[in-house]
C-alpha cells in the first residue's frame, strides 16, 4: 500500500512510518516513483497525525551511515509536535521540490538519543507533584503511622538459628 513506508517504528507515544532509502551518491532528488512515494507518505501522515519519516544510508560511509529526515505534515500534536523542531525537514531545490541530502540530515544515533532521553521530564513530573500536593491538605489524610505492623520480637532459640553458619549446617545434613 502506498504511502505506509518501509518499517513502522511504534512506542507507546510515538509512530513513525519509515521510508528507507540507500544510495552511493549523497543526494537523492525525488522525481517518478519516489515522488509519488514521498506524496503518499504526506498524505498518510496527514490523515493519521503521523510524522513520517525518511532513512538515507550513504553506502561505503563507515561508522554512522543513516540519516533521518522529516516528512513536513502540518496537523501534528504532543510529543511529535516537541520533536518536529529537532528532526530536519527535507530540504528544498531552487524550484521548491523536496530532496534528499545525506549531510543535510540528523544521524540515526541522535534520533535515539532524542527519542530515549528524559530531559524536561523529571520538571514536569515534578512539577505535576508539586500541584498535587499543594491542593491536598495534610489534615485530610489519614493517620497510617497506627496500621503499619511491628516486627516481632525473635526468641533467643530463633536468634541462634538465624545466625547459623550455613556450611556447618550442611555438613551436619550430609551426615
Amino acid at each position: 500500500m502506498e504511502g505506509t513506508g518501509d518499517l513502522l517504528a511504534l512506542r507507546g507515544d510515538l509512530c513513525f512510518p519509515i521510508e528507507v532509502k540507500s544510495t552511493k551518491a549523497d543526494k537523492l532528488y525525488l522525481s517518478g516513483r519516489t515522488k509519488d512515494q514521498y506524496d503518499a507518505m504526506v498524505n498518510e501522515g496527514e490523515r493519521c497525525h503521523l510524522m513520517p519519516l525518511y532513512a538515507h544510508r550513504l553506502k561505503g560511509v563507515r561508522g554512522d551511515s543513516w540519516r533521518i529526515f522529516r516528512v513536513e505534515t502540518s496537523n501534528l500534536s504532543g510529543r511529535l509536535r516537541q520533536l518536529e523542531k529537532w528532526i530536519p525537514a527535507f530540504p528544498k531545490t531552487r524550484n521548491g521540490s523536496n530532496y534528499l541530502n545525506w549531510e543535510d540530515g540528523m544521524p540515526l544515533n541522535q534520533l535515539i538519543a532524542l527519542l530515549c532521553s528524559t530531559a524536561g521530564a523529571e520538571a514536569a513530573s515534578l512539577a505535576g507533584l508539586t500541584a498535587r500536593s499543594s491542593t491536598i491538605s495534610p489534615s485530610a489524610l489519614p493517620d497510617t503511622a497506627s496500621d503499619v505492623p511491628q516486627p516481632a520480637a525473635l526468641s533467643p532459640v530463633l536468634r541462634g538459628r538465624t545466625q547459623t553458619n550455613v556450611l556447618a549446617e550442611l555438613a551436619r545434613r550430609r551426615s
